[in-house]
């Protein structure tokens, strides 16, 4: 099990990992090693997960979910396979931790007469400065 909070684990089964070989520069290692990791967490559908933490996942992830809603994350900034698969657990690990947090609700307030005032004030002020920059006509 692999513990996001005190409340939410995830079975290492709904975690499916791939290897790919890497892009960018690598050497003659490059063509022979498949060292980049391809993670898959069916975010749907998996069981370990609260309906509202499910939710925000999804909305978090944004282009990494897929249309089935599979949430799928590449590591390959390390050469090593295992150090690989290690981030792109943790990155998954943190993705599920910011969709714990719950937004704070935003209360509609309306500004006050002073903002208002001190607003118009400063409008004023600058239409002034503008007005005598203005290039005067020659009489």
């Amino acid at each position: 099990m692999i513990e996001i909070t005190g409340r939410i684990r995830l079975d290492e089964r709904e975690i499916k990992e791939s290897f790919i070989r890497a892009s960018g520069p690598g050497g003659q290692n490059v063509n022979k090693v498949s060292s980049a990791v391809e993670l898959r967490f069916d975010a749907r559908n998996s069981p370990s997960l609260p309906e509202g933490v499910r939710e925000r996942l999804m909305k978090l992830a944004g282009r990494r979910l897929t249309l089935g809603g599979e949430i799928v994350i590449t590591a390959q900034s390390h050469r090593s396979q295992e150090m690989n698969r290690a981030d792109a657990l943790e990155k998954l690990v943190e993705l599920i931790r910011a969709a714990t947090v719950v937004p704070k609700a935003r209360r509609k307030t309306k500004p006050t007469k002073a903002s208002k005032e001190k607003r118009m004030d400063s409008k004023a002020k600058r239409g002034n400065v503008k007005r005598l920059r203005q290039a005067k006509p020659d009489d």
